[in-house]
């Protein structure tokens, strides 16, 4: 008894030695990491832990839903897409034909109301922010340098690297892109309580604007530069320039570092529902058309939906972008296999949200991408 008593108190004092040395060492966001995800019973990120944030609140203020097809829910998925669904945990799935939902599917306890985690979809979302502020007159163009906002930039590099640059992935930024290690940035940056703080402690290491190198502290830089530029939170600008003037039927919030005077973490985090993500596929389209309003200049549009590099054809200006089945394709792409897939010769938006996504093949997605667009054409074909 004396013994186990004797291991109790060791364990309790490696702990305590544990979280003493986090705070010393400025790690002690770890310890949110821990009670968020492992005392939740996860081991990464999951798409229902906005609750376990700060948030803002993104108002559905003109809600509209989206009018149903003539030929709604009259196809059965297919024997792959059912395997591929329940395997990877889908939640969601919908095929949106001539702007009229053709097929709808929810998983679980979720329904089409539902408002799961976006992850890095939110990064197309934020460069369509970028695209208003450029088209309102807060941004003067692509080719504005950052540090026009954060003089912390105003270095031999750093003067270089311009708000295209963020949203196109080649700033030179000396960010971290792990997801694996609790002491990475991008660890830091979803538990971190000050993500301006963090971000603006990065340096550009490498020449601006040469080549692209995903990496979050792009993204999340460039929403700072909106913020500061707007003179709004993130939150409030996408509530006016599309959440309202797009119709979105649901209310959706916005993942904040903190409470109050907080920051959205810009390059992920927004909770909504699959039919709402849809719309902006549906915005990129229309060449930034909504119902008649121009939302985003067409020329915005079409520089986002093409490859900035020719080495680094998958990916444009905050959108990802293929061309499987000989098809023109730009995607929102969220980590755990969050999509909204968008095929505009044939009038044709897919989104799929769930818990997990496939494993890469020697391909710019996983595989589960590509099996999300084949089963939709596959049941598409039999109507």
């Amino acid at each position: 008894m004396k013994f186990l008593k004797s291991v109790f108190k060791g364990i309790l004092l490696i702990i305590g030695l544990a979280i003493v040395l986090l705070y010393i060492f400025d790690y002690d966001y770890i310890l949110k990491g821990v009670r968020v995800v492992y005392l939740t019973g996860h081991t990464t990120a999951f798409i229902d832990d906005a609750k376990y944030f700060d948030n803002r609140l993104i108002e559905a203020e003109n809600p509209q839903d989206w009018p149903k097809h003539k030929l709604y829910n009259q196809a059965t998925p297919t024997t792959t897409l059912n395997e591929i669904n329940d395997r990877l945990g889908t939640i969601a799935y919908v095929i949106i034909k001539n702007d009229s939902i053709w097929y709808e599917d929810y998983a679980e306890s979720y329904s089409d109301t539902s408002k799961t985690n976006s992850f890095s979809m939110a990064k197309s979302i934020t460069v369509t922010l970028l695209g208003k502020a450029i088209r309102d007159g807060f941004i003067t163009g692509l080719d504005q340098p950052v540090a026009d906002f954060f003089p912390k930039f105003n270095t031999d590099l750093g003067k270089e690297m311009t708000v295209g640059d963020l949203a196109s992935m080649s700033s030179g930024l000396n960010w971290d892109e792990s997801y694996s290690s609790p002491f990475s940035l991008t660890a830091r940056s979803y538990y971190d309580t000050n993500i301006r703080d963090v971000i603006l402690g990065l340096n550009v290491v490498e020449n601006p604007g040469e080549s692209y190198k995903y990496l979050s502290g792009n993204t999340q830089l460039l929403g700072m530069v909106i913020e500061k530029a707007t003179n709004q939170t993130l939150t409030d600008y996408l509530q006016e320039s599309f959440w309202t003037p797009m119709e979105s039927f649901e209310d959706a919030t916005w993942q904040l570092d903190s409470e109050d005077s907080g920051m959205e973490k810009s390059y992920c985090c927004i909770a909504s529902n699959a039919k709402d993500f849809a719309r902006f596929g549906k915005l990129y389209k229309d060449k930034g058309a909504w119902n008649g309003e121009q939302l985003l200049d067409s020329s915005f549009v079409s520089t986002a939906i093409e490859p900035r590099f020719k080495d680094s054809p998958e990916y444009g200006y905050g959108f990802w972008l293929s061309n499987h089945l000989g098809k023109d394709i730009f995607a929102m792409r969220g980590i755990l296999g969050q999509y909204v897939i968008t095929i505009p010769e044939d009038n044709v938006i897919i989104v799929r949200l769930g818990h997990k996504r496939g494993q890469f093949v020697d391909k710019p997605f996983t595989q589960d991408f590509y099996t999300y667009i084949e089963e939709a054409y596959s049941m598409m074909a039999e109507h």
